[in-house]
């Protein structure tokens, strides 16, 4: 019997170089799209006590975002490999953009570009949540509301939490002062990865700040809607509806070191002196970052 020959692998590579899968025939994909209805008629799925919807989340609003992830903003993620295969994380990101495309987009960019699909299950503001159709679709895509509580279940159970703690002075602020880092809070997201000891990951996110420009606030208008809010930019309201579409900025999204809570003991998130330490750390990582990816983007719209 003749000696199998053995391909020795590149020193840069991690893993034999196998053929892309072939995608699914027109026959796979209508029978995938029965059986999704199916279990949509019958109820024959399941959500989390968050109201997470797996079956949901991969069959339609994945799908729906991956045309934007991949060819309108073509994101470039890096950094991948601190992200845990498993086990409780919290990512903290900056947030810009007028609308909070950002956070989806990190979605995108966990599942398919992480080894193991890990699922991101974002922290988001009351406003999210009181929004008709908005606040059920985002229950059913893994968020739930920004409080710590909700975040030491969710890390405890061994999930991986997405907070951006800017909140709406980060995705609100004007077009000036794009990539500029706002005011981090109280650090309630120190507090429960203090109390569950998981690591923190800080995430620089670069590209949104271009997809809607803002140049200008209507306060009064917005206070008459209960809004935090409401953008003007080169195309919106000027161009109506079509003033909605994104501008194609190029994103780059990268994930850095874990900064390892464990160590100090549950009992450390009463200590307000580290937890205003470990806020800072994370903030002027995420601003270095910022700079950084700045720097690797050839232009706005590359």
């Amino acid at each position: 019997m003749p000696e199998a020959r053995v391909i020795p692998l590149r020193p840069d590579d991690d893993e034999p170089h196998l053929p892309p899968p072939s995608a699914p025939s027109w026959d796979e994909q209508l029978t995938d799209v029965l059986e999704f209805l199916r279990r949509r008629l019958t109820g024959d799925y399941a959500t989390d006590e968050f109201g997470f919807d797996p079956d949901l989340t991969d069959h339609v609003l994945l799908p729906m975002l991956r045309p934007l992830f991949n060819r309108w903003f073509r994101v470039e993620t890096h950094g991948v490999e601190n992200v845990p295969d498993t086990g409780g994380a919290l990512i903290v990101a900056n947030h810009s953009g007028t609308v909070p495309v950002d956070a989806l987009m990190t979605t995108v960019a966990l599942h398919d570009d992480h080894p193991a699909h890990r699922r991101f299950r974002l922290l988001g503001a009351d406003l999210v949540f009181e929004l008709p159709f908005v606040g059920a679709m985002a229950r059913k895509f893994g968020s739930t509301l920004a409080c710590s509580e909700d975040a030491e279940r969710l890390l405890s159970d061994g999930e991986m939490v997405g907070v951006f703690p800017e909140g709406f002075k980060g995705i609100g602020k004007p077009f000036r002062e794009r990539y500029t880092l706002q005011r981090f809070g109280r650090g309630g997201f120190v507090t429960a990865a203090l109390r569950t000891g998981a690591p923190i990951i800080p995430c620089a996110i670069v590209g949104a700040e271009e997809i809607f420009p803002m140049i200008g606030n209507a306060k009064t208008v917005a206070r008459l809607f209960g809004l935090p809010y409401l953008p003007i930019t080169p195309t919106f309201p000027l161009l109506g509806p079509l003033g909605l579409v994104p501008l194609p900025s190029k994103w780059l999204i990268a994930f850095g070191e874990p900064i390892e809570t464990a160590s100090y003991g549950p009992a450390a998130a009463e200590d307000p002196m580290l937890v205003f330490n470990l806020t800072d750390q994370v903030r002027e990582t995420i601003q270095q970052s910022l700079y950084q990816l700045l720097l690797k983007r050839s232009s706005v719209f590359g």
